[in-house]
């Protein structure tokens, strides 16, 4: 059988692979503590949850207009506009079932055979995947420690040129928590202009911030850079809304309405009782989003300084999502022997940085999507083994 040579290059999500290995553990009667998913540890917020079964209730469990209903996309463009301090319109509002429709669609909107797109290795695997998949050609550009796993912005330099279609940011990050400060911004912003380049900026974790931040700065808010950025944004971290599929894109009218045409043809629309949560989501009372970044604050700080006991390991403090990438060169292994070592020995699963590209070697991923007493434990299973 000869399959298209588009989907090829596709491999699964390292998370997936070392979930499905621990689970195995969990079989045999090991007990592993899961720091490798990175999904919120709470439930949906119940004014959100009340508010789609309300809508099933209702009937809403029809289709809606491919982009999203009227009420919904108004209420994202206005909820972005407040966080963002610009004037985004509900036509430049595209409602997706989760947000990877809103990286994937765009993409092939815009990105011809033969375009290079730059994006950020360690990275969300997605992006080299829809790069490839759309026939571009994928540049990496490194995110470094002595930078907060900000750009190197030398290495941006180097890389852009006339073929260069696209640069896609994740801020805050994953995997490595970093924010990408205004100053790096405005570089990535200028380098776009200068080669007439679009922005796709993962903005999903833009409301998980910590010491004092309100919002991740946003590369959309700088000067002529709504014309050519693409925000992916999304319900999934901050509203705990996972397996609920729902996701934005905020884009120029004009590609908007093409990427609404891709959305007619892949998927129809969004689940009408889902948007209707979003709108609660939106909305209703913030004081929960508030007290889990709290929450995931702490825990921050506690698995945070648990790493920078262990021998062998260092760990930066991200400002931002809800995860660590500590640096495990100090230990004389691979990152990939290093994450088998700890799931094997210690019971604590988590990701090789290798899982997020090439230049992640020499790190960890862990989520701290999971209790302090669960974080303390696994920090003494780990100092243990590595003991």
């Amino acid at each position: 059988m000869v399959y298209a040579d588009r989907t090829a290059h596709l491999k699964a999500e390292g998370a997936y692979a070392v979930l499905a290995k621990a689970q195995l553990l969990e079989a045999a009667g090991r007990e592993i503590i899961h720091l490798e998913i990175g999904q919120p540890d709470f439930d949906t917020f119940d004014n959100i949850s009340q508010a789609g079964m309300r809508a099933i209730a209702g009937g809403k469990t029809n289709y809606t207009p491919p982009e999203g209903t009227r009420a919904f996309r108004l209420a994202i463009a206005a909820d972005a506009s407040a966080r963002r301090g610009v004037d985004i319109r509900a036509e430049q509002v595209v409602v997706s079932p989760g947000g990877k429709p809103n990286i994937f669609f765009p993409t092939l909107a815009l990105v011809n055979p033969g375009d290079e797109v730059i994006y950020p290795n360690p990275g969300f695997p997605t992006y080299e995947a829809m790069i490839e998949v759309a026939g571009g050609i994928p540049v990496p550009v490194p995110l470094v420690e002595e930078n907060d796993f900000s750009f190197d912005l030398d290495a941006l330099d180097r890389r852009m040129n006339k073929k260069t279609k696209m640069i896609i940011i994740n801020s805050p990050s994953n995997p490595t928590g970093g924010i990408i400060p205004e100053s790096d911004l405005e570089q990535i912003a200028e380098a776009a202009r200068k080669y007439d380049a679009w922005v796709l900026s993962d903005e999903i974790y833009s409301r998980i911030v910590y010491d004092g931040l309100c919002d991740a700065p946003s590369i959309y808010a700088l000067s002529d850079m709504a014309e050519r950025t693409i925000i992916m944004d999304g319900f999934s971290k901050t509203y705990a809304m996972t397996g609920w599929r729902l996701g934005y894109g905020i884009m120029p009218e004009e590609l908007a309405q093409r990427v609404g045409l891709l959305m007619t043809h892949a998927v129809g629309s969004t689940a009408e009782f889902t948007q209707y949560a979003g709108l609660e989501a939106l909305t209703g009372d913030q004081g929960q989003v508030d007290a889990v970044v709290a929450e995931y604050e702490k825990r921050r700080n506690a698995i945070v300084d648990g790493l920078n006991s262990l021998p062998g390991i260092s760990c930066q403090k991200p400002q931002g999502a809800f995860y660590v990438f500590p640096n495990v060169s100090g230990l004389g292994k691979s990152s990939d022997e290093v994450a088998n070592w700890i799931l094997e020995d210690a019971g604590v699963a988590l990701l090789s940085g290798t899982s997020f590209g090439k230049m992640g070697e020499g790190y960890l991923r862990l989520s701290y999507a999971n209790s302090i007493e669960n974080i303390e434990l696994a920090i003494g299973k780990m100092a243990e083994v590595l003991g």
